[in-house]
């Protein structure tokens, strides 16, 4: 066994196992010398944060607020606090005491909604890029056991993340003005279904531009990118990350945009979306964005058809 500096890249033995440099026993960490399961630690202890931090925010609102408020789906949840007994009145005049009542927010609430959006863009994002970490990871994994340096797969998450946590500032930023303008109510809900409507609507026809299937490729089929890029610097391989993250945005802005149709803290659809974004990712078929743009689309026009203005608009057309 040759131990010599320089003949595998560092004092290790030549077959590349989890030896400790002493030439003992493996150390009960050596595994975190694997990128893969790096990265599959770091997919499951990132979201989970996220989903910890939601699922506390929501646990912080449960006492006093009317769940119903945060779109469809969250009335599961009065349940738990007593509002599912209540008539509809008491519900609403409770929210009103109880819960935001304006639509100005103060330092501590934009503090508060960026960190939610970033607690998203961890539940949400980080699963749905296992095929862009896993692809880097395994091969960091041939280049070490050929006895080449790699960089940690953790500068790519890092890259990746960096993208998205500026689109959660964006988001947040978004939804300050949206519900200044009222566009917004204060629970982070849709004023009208018009506007509910035409977001799905919107999102549904980006599911059958070229640049969301040129981005939803990229993050399909990464391997390409990272054999023709590879390199061991650190800060190179960051960019990359970051290219990565670009890519993502391409493919999944619009699905993030979704939230604020169906409630920006709507965890029932934050874990829905987030569903739908990961089989995107990890399937090839081209069925998948279009069956979900379909939906959307009928979703959206259906929420439009159905408000008042739908409404005048079936009878100018004599539809009804």
């Amino acid at each position: 066994m040759d131990t010599r500096v320089g003949s595998t890249g560092g004092a290790r033995s030549e077959d590349g196992g989890g030896a400790s440099p002493s030439g003992g026993s493996p150390g009960p960490f050596a595994f975190l010398a694997r990128p893969k399961v790096v990265v599959w630690l770091a997919v499951a202890v990132g979201a989970g944060v996220g989903w910890i931090w939601l699922a506390a925010m929501v646990a912080g609102m449960l006492a006093g607020t009317d769940m119903t408020a945060l779109g469809p789906g969250m009335s599961v949840f009065n349940r738990l606090n007593g509002f599912a007994d209540m008539p509809a009145e008491v519900r609403a005049a409770l929210t009103v005491l109880c819960g935001p009542t304006g639509e100005a927010w103060s330092a501590r609430d934009v503090v508060t909604v960026f960190a939610m959006w970033v607690a998203m863009v961890f539940a949400m994002m980080l699963p749905s890029a296992a095929p862009v970490l896993t692809s880097f990871a395994s091969l960091a994994e041939e280049k070490r056991r050929a006895g080449e340096p790699a960089a940690s797969p953790l500068l790519i998450a890092a890259g990746y993340l960096t993208i998205w946590i500026v689109f959660a500032a964006v988001a947040t930023a978004g939804q300050a003005l949206l519900t200044q303008l009222r566009v917004l109510t204060p629970a982070g809900t849709t004023a009208s279904q018009v506007i509910a409507g035409t977001t799905l609507i919107a999102a549904g026809l980006y599911q059958f531009s070229p640049l969301k299937m040129g981005c939803l490729t990229r993050c399909r089929f990464p391997a390409p990118y990272f054999a023709e890029h590879w390199t061991p610097r650190p800060m190179a391989v960051f960019r990359q990350g970051i290219d990565q993250g670009i890519d993502c945005l391409g493919c999944c802005w619009a699905l993030m945009v979704v939230m604020f149709a169906v409630g920006v803290m709507n965890v029932i659809w934050i874990a829905i979306i987030g569903a739908v974004m990961t089989v995107e990712k990890v399937t090839t078929s081209l069925a998948v964005p279009r069956l979900v743009g379909v939906v959307l689309l009928l979703w959206g026009a259906a929420l439009v058809l159905a408000s008042p203005v739908g409404s005048v608009l079936l009878t100018r057309l004599h539809i009804f």
